[in-house]
Order: structure tokens, then C-alpha cells, then sequence
């Protein structure tokens, strides 16, 4: 199978990376900038470009990972061709393609990527989508080279899964990030809450996130809560310890 790659970022390349290591040919990569698409390239032993004219018509497979604003930019300078065209977001439905190719659909691998970090993806969970039934066993072939958890989902589930990813996810990531910067101001090492990030994520595989759930905000100690909020001098912290203090008191039934 001849794979073709229109993006070039995080997602991208390690899946395109991942592809390659399994046997899969990529036969191209895109970027508008020539350093991600060389960079890639260069790691795949595939041609690339810029120019997205000179994008190859006949991979069986291209594979659009582009930011969701200008998915619909690139698709519309896309040459027409016969291969199976699909992107890789979580909240843009299937039918983006439809004006644009008679086969398409969707394979969204359920993590966050960067560039750099190297990711299991035998453990990742694949959502595919496709247009015509027929186009099920090739995203199918694909998806079960890489992983052992693979489902067909539609878009509107696959919008619903990938909100709760933001808030699993790309939320969890940014109260470390303000965690981070606490510790920083007391000249604390960040790694000191290591070990309590990894036991918290850790515990729900034995446990259901609400079960899991510790901390002030549970009993709603006033006198500590109060406390901890006054010790956050920027009031877009103090406000968001506020409100999630309360949602974790409401969630978990102490309301």
C-alpha cells in the first residue's frame, strides 16, 4: 500500500513514522514549509514538496493532517484522483471530502503526538469512518498493522469522543502547566509532582474517575479552599480553582 501524507506536524509524522516501521510505503509527504516536509521525508526515505499540484495521483491512500481551518483550503487544490482520502481529526465530519472526491473518510488515532516522543501504538485507539462500505477493509488493513483497538464510529460519536479527550487531556495538560508555574515562583522542581500525576493516572485502571477523586474540593473545606485561593495572585487561577473546586464538589455528590 502507497500512503500519502498532506501535513507534516505532530500527528503526522508519528503516524506516518509508524506506518513506515510496519512495512507501509509512503510514497510522499506535503508541507507548505520546507523544512517540516524535508525533515519527514528524510525520515521515511520519501520524496516531498510544497507545491501541492505536485502532490502523486496514484497512492492508494492520502492521508490529510492538516490544522481543521485549512483542511478545507488544501482539499480544494487537490488534484482529483482514485485513491481513499481521509483526515485525522476528532470534530470534523466525514462529509468535508464529499465535494471534493467519491472516496473518503476518517481515521482518528485517539492520543496526543508531538514530534518528538516516541508512543506505543499498539495501545492507541483507531476511530475510522468511511463513505462507501467497500472502503472499510482498506482503512481496516491500515488501522490493524498499528493497533489491536480499532471501531468504526460515526462523526457525530466521534465529536462527542473527542471533547472528552480535550477535557482528559488537553485541560489535565494545561492545570500542569499552572501547577508548573506555582513551583517555579518557589524555585521547586516541576518533577516533584511526577509521582503524584503518574499514581493519579495510574489508579483509573482500577478505579472510575469519580471514585478516584481526593482532595479539598470533595468536602469542600471551606477553610483550605479559602486559603489556597488567596495564595493565587493571578485572578484567572484564583477563578478557575474556584469553579472547579465547585464542579468537583457537585460531581461528586456532596452538593
Amino acid at each position: 500500500m502507497k500512503v500519502v501524507f498532506v501535513g507534516a506536524g505532530n500527528l503526522a509524522t508519528r503516524l506516518s513514522i509508524e506506518m513506515h516501521r510496519v512495512g507501509m510505503t509512503i510514497g510522499q509527504v506535503y508541507s507548505l514549509t520546507e523544512e517540516s516536509a524535508h525533515l519527514l521525508a528524510s525520515k521515511l526515505n520519501a520524496p516531498w514538496t510544497t507545491d501541492i499540484v505536485e502532490i502523486i495521483d496514484d497512492a492508494d491512500l492520502y492521508i490529510f493532517s492538516v490544522k481543521d481551518a485549512v483542511l478545507e483550503t488544501v482539499l480544494a487544490q487537490m488534484k482529483p484522483n482514485g485513491g481513499l482520502w481521509v483526515h485525522t481529526a476528532g470534530s470534523i465530519p466525514m462529509d468535508i471530502f464529499s465535494s471534493y472526491t467519491s472516496r473518503y473518510g476518517v481515521f482518528y488515532p485517539l492520543q496526543t503526538f508531538s514530534k518528538g516522543r516516541v508512543v506505543s501504538f499498539d495501545k492507541i485507539p483507531v476511530f475510522l469512518e468511511t463513505a462507501k462500505e467497500e472502503d472499510q477493509a482498506v482503512l481496516l488493513t491500515v488501522a490493524n498493522a498499528l493497533t489491536d483497538t480499532v471501531l468504526f464510529l460515526s462523526s457525530e460519536k466521534r465529536k462527542q469522543i473527542h471533547l472528552a479527550a480535550v477535557f482528559a487531556c488537553n485541560f489535565a495538560n494545561h492545570m500542569y502547566v499552572i501547577a508548573e508555574k506555582i513551583l517555579e515562583e518557589q524555585e521547586i522542581p516541576y518533577k516533584m509532582l511526577l509521582p503524584l500525576i503518574e499514581e493519579t493516572a495510574s489508579k483509573l485502571q482500577d478505579l472510575s474517575p469519580l471514585l478516584a477523586q481526593t482532595g479539598p474540593a470533595v468536602r469542600y473545606d471551606e477553610n483550605v479552599i479559602e486559603m489556597q485561593s488567596d495564595l493565587l495572585t493571578n485572578e484567572r487561577y484564583r477563578e478557575l480553582y474556584r469553579l472547579i473546586s465547585q464542579s468537583i464538589h457537585i460531581e461528586t455528590g456532596n452538593e
